[in-house]
């Protein structure tokens, strides 16, 4: 009974999806970070027929990220968008590191940690401060996105990758903590890795494929 009320769910999500994102559909990605409006393009590639971030609507003020966990901002990012912007469907990222030791931050405030409108080097140079004499440096980065139209969120997705923070930063690819973040299983941080190899491992990518699947149809 459950399974096949779990199909009915489904199901009806799916039509929800058919009836409003298709190919001919744009994109807003509630952020004004071009490198997260770039990996999400590369994931989704060609289910929406163009891809706008904020940096194209200076009127929409940001959104005041109050949340206490990364699916709270998410949430209140995708749905302040959206009413700016109600025929179109947006997708709102909210995502950060998780350090151990620290007790799991910098969390929400990952892209502030040093400070409101902090750079990303100033994040990475605090972080390497706060790690300096601590041996345990497992960590995580964690992302959660909520997709929304007009009032009404569509979706919640989420992704997750274990790794541990280097004593020095590797590799000047990537954004944020990547130059600092080694995945498990791997050799080298998300600053050195390519686009493409970050893109299969990392948390954001995780959570893009789990909504590649709903719109293919097959969540």
């Amino acid at each position: 009974m459950r399974a096949l009320k779990r199909q009915r769910n489904q199901g009806l999500v799916h039509a929800i999806f058919a009836a409003i994102v298709s190919p001919m559909s744009r994109l807003i990605v509630a952020t004004h970070n071009p490198h997260k409006t770039a990996e999400i393009q590369a994931i989704l590639g060609n289910r929406f027929s163009s891809y706008l971030d904020l940096t194209c609507f200076p009127g929409i003020e940001p959104a005041v990220e109050d949340g206490e966990t990364f699916e709270d901002n998410a949430r209140i990012k995708a749905l302040h968008a959206a009413r700016f912007l109600p025929e179109d469907v947006v997708l709102a990222d909210d995502s950060g590191l998780e350090v151990d030791a620290l007790g799991g931050a910098p969390g929400v405030f990952s892209a502030r940690y040093a400070g409101p409108g902090a750079t990303d080097a100033a994040n990475r140079e605090k972080l390497l401060a706060a790690m300096e004499t601590e041996p345990r440096r497992s960590a995580r980065f964690r992302c959660v996105l909520a997709l929304a139209q007009g009032g009404e969120l569509l979706h919640i997705a989420s992704g997750s990758v274990e790794g541990e923070i280097l004593p020095t930063g590797q590799g000047e690819g990537g954004f944020g903590y990547d130059p600092l973040f080694r995945p498990q299983g791997h050799d080298a941080s998300f600053g050195v890795l390519s686009p493409g190899t970050k893109n299969a491992l990392s948390h954001r990518g995780q959570a893009l494929r789990e909504l590649v699947k709903l719109l293919d149809g097959k969540g």
